[in-house]
């Protein structure tokens, strides 16, 4: 369920890109859920034609996602209606492009960087119209090289940046259709569907049905260039003497060969694409941990960590999949292809690979290490949680909420004070707050003393609703940042403004937009990681 500063981010977002008409269409169904067109219609008591441009907007964006799913009519006939729904991840990911455009221009260069700055602010597009739009941005006196934007496009498509766009409408069945089902499989398999139903929210489902296979997403437009050899006249050939005739192999090679060039024709101009967010996310989390554990236990750590999930992100780059295993072999390769790592010896790796809690096993005369960036991702969210702590409610809060971190289990108020050294009094009130504003659960006992009862009180950290606390604090601030930048923006469009005063704005916009990229990597930790 998202919060409410998380749907005010979002909505926010969307009215500084796309105007306030769209972000009212975006608002009703962040608020609602997923609704018909007429629901929508009724609910933004807009036109059906605004309806319908507004969410067509979206769509080409990447922000909803359109689904069929049958619904009971006049009579008891079941007809099938079409829902939309809106992607509150992809919506947030608008605010990260210019990290994504730094990505690709770090691993691929600038031109591929140039393609898909047309592919984000475009949404989606064919290779024919994103060829047409380079075409365009190419200076006067300067040529554009179809194949070299057919050859840096294929790099982004091996590189899992851009994707084929997902199906457009899939269908969703309602649970009462998929109970027969179950009670026919084994009670394992029923378990697993059963599990599954209950941890898939209606937006997962949706996107997972939508998904196409990654042989599908990743498919590259096929290279319609021809030998010569193979281009030339349909001619007899002359071996020695004896013309042979245009035969039914050359009329069956040439009718393949068409074949080929329509399905290339047709991936230009007809099939779409976008990017691919989960690759980006991938990558975000990849820089946020290597940062972490270079901060925590030096360079050489990083270095190795960056290895080992080089060395294992062609098998997934799923920003989910927290466990990476590699070779000993391929971490050195990577290890030893690094600036840093060049001087590095086989006895410093293994040692920092022990340092970093990695687990080993042999497999085929080969030794895999494997990590777990759980813990990593898990450190990065309890440094930002005592920030705020610290920040917010000082450095005996701080102290305490450390403890009660560490601990994990129930500690008394007396035992609280002794181990931060903290006053009672003053312990009992940072507690109480604590336990006010949600950071903490509390439970009274009752204990037997020397001939009289009194009760004690058990205070224990609730994690879940901790995270949940800073996230909305975070969606909070984030929002404050990009009103700010909006109000920046329209200050800077007024007339007659002097030169310094211009510049000011420049300076204050940089600013702002500077500490909202910072803020929205706490984001991502408790979000997307």
């Amino acid at each position: 369920m998202i919060s409410q500063d998380g749907v005010n981010l979002a909505v926010c977002v969307i009215t500084a890109h796309f105007g306030d008409l769209v972000a009212k269409v975006c608002s009703c169904l962040l608020k609602r859920g997923s609704l018909s067109l007429q629901e929508i219609v009724r609910t933004t008591e807009f036109s059906n034609s605004q309806v319908k441009n507004c969410l067509l907007v979206l769509i080409q964006h990447n922000c909803v996602q359109a689904f069929s799913v049958p619904r009971g009519g006049a009579g008891g006939a079941t007809k099938t209606v079409t829902q939309y729904m809106a992607l509150f991840d992809n919506i947030l990911h608008r605010m990260r492009f210019s990290k994504f455009l730094a990505i690709v221009k770090g691993d691929l260069g600038v031109q591929c960087e140039t393609l898909l700055q047309g592919i984000l602010g475009y949404g989606r597009l064919t290779f024919d119209q994103l060829m047409v739009r380079a075409t365009s941005k190419q200076s006067e006196g300067s040529s554009c090289n179809v194949d070299v934007l057919r050859k840096n496009f294929s790099k982004l498509v091996h590189g899992h940046y851009v994707e084929r766009c997902p199906r457009p409408e899939p269908f969703i069945a309602p649970s009462e259709e998929a109970a027969p089902a179950r009670k026919r499989s084994s009670k394992i398999i029923h378990f697993v569907l059963q599990f599954r139903e209950e941890i898939l929210s209606l937006e997962q489902q949706v996107v997972i049905a939508a998904s196409l296979t990654d042989a599908e997403r990743f498919s590259e437009i096929p290279n319609t260039g021809t030998d010569a050899s193979v281009t030339e006249d349909k001619q007899d050939v002359t071996v020695g003497d004896k013309q042979i005739p245009f035969g039914e192999d050359q009329r069956k090679f040439e009718s393949t060969e068409l074949d080929e060039e329509t399905e290339a024709t047709i991936s230009e101009t007809e099939v779409l694409w976008r990017a691919n967010f989960q690759k980006f996310v991938f990558c975000l989390k990849k820089k946020v941990c290597v940062a972490k554990v270079r901060s925590r236990k030096g360079l050489d750590a990083g270095v190795v960590l960056e290895a080992i999930i080089e060395s294992s992100e062609q098998e997934c780059d799923s920003s989910k999949i927290y466990g990476f295993k590699a070779s000993m072999d391929s971490i050195l390769e990577k290890v030893r292809g690094k600036p840093d790592g060049i001087s590095m010896t086989l006895e410093l790796v293994r040692g920092i690979l022990e340092d970093l809690d990695c687990s080993s096993h042999t497999e085929d005369c080969n030794v895999y290490y494997t990590i777990e960036l759980q813990c990593i991702t898990e450190s990065c969210r309890k440094d930002e949680v005592e920030s705020l702590i610290l920040t917010k409610y000082g450095k005996e809060a701080f102290r305490i909420f450390g403890l009660l971190n560490r601990k994990g289990s129930p500690v008394e108020t007396d035992q609280i004070s002794d181990f931060t050294l903290v006053d009672k009094k003053v312990a009992q009130q940072v507690l109480y707050n604590l336990w006010k504003d949600d950071f903490l659960s509390m439970q009274k006992v009752s204990v037997e003393g020397t001939g009289q009862r009194r009760e004690n009180f058990l205070w224990k950290l609730n994690k879940k609703s901790s995270w949940n606390l800073v996230l909305n604090h975070l969606y909070h601030a984030a929002l404050n940042l990009n009103q700010k930048i909006t109000h920046v923006v329209e200050q800077e469009h007024e007339a007659l403004l002097s030169e310094e005063k211009l510049k000011h704005l420049k300076n204050s916009r940089t600013i702002l937009e500077l500490s909202l990229l910072k803020l929205d990597d706490a984001i991502m930790i408790f979000h997307d990681f």
